[in-house]
């Protein structure tokens, strides 16, 4: 079990109630993906996963009054419906970044985990920040709400999978 640093990571458990390997499809097809992950009104415009470790992920999050905002970043840890780490302070085969895209808030190491429960999935998501002051930019700016919200919509996506 991963130990967290409460002052520097914020974390978002949640039941799903479809199995890891619907949940699993959901967070790297990137036509799936892009149907839950931008909280609403927002949305996602363009995904791009080259799904293994080093791999590119980069996305573009589109506003409801025209904002775009582009996120890279690689995969560090690719474990099929199991766990999925990823960062915006790296870029594809692990190239370190220029500079981490401002819109976004401050850079992280993100890392999921789907674990069966019954016939669902507890869904863990922890934003790994390298200091307090990132950490509390991020969530002051409501970052555990937003990724809440998208929890709930990951789980209504995955449900229509399921029917």
């Amino acid at each position: 079990m991963m130990l967290l640093n409460p002052d520097t990571d914020l974390d978002v458990i949640r039941p799903l109630a479809a199995p890891p390997a619907v949940v699993w499809r959901c967070w790297t097809e990137p036509a799936l993906f892009a149907q839950w992950y931008a909280p609403k009104p927002w949305t996602i415009a363009e995904v791009v996963m080259d799904l293994r470790p080093g791999g590119r992920f980069f996305m573009v999050m589109a506003g409801p009054d025209g904002q775009r905002m582009p996120n890279e970043g690689t995969f560090l840890e690719v474990v099929a419906q199991r766990r999925l780490v990823f960062t915006d302070l790296m870029t594809e085969d692990y190239a370190p970044v220029a500079a981490v895209s401002p819109d976004f808030g401050p850079a992280f190491t993100a890392v999921m985990t789907f674990e069966p429960l019954g016939t669902g999935t507890l869904y863990r998501s922890v934003a790994r920040h390298s200091s307090v002051a990132d950490a509390k930019i991020n969530r002051d700016t409501g970052f555990e709400a937003g990724w809440g919200m998208t929890a709930a919509q990951l789980d209504d996506v995955s449900k229509g999978l399921m029917a």
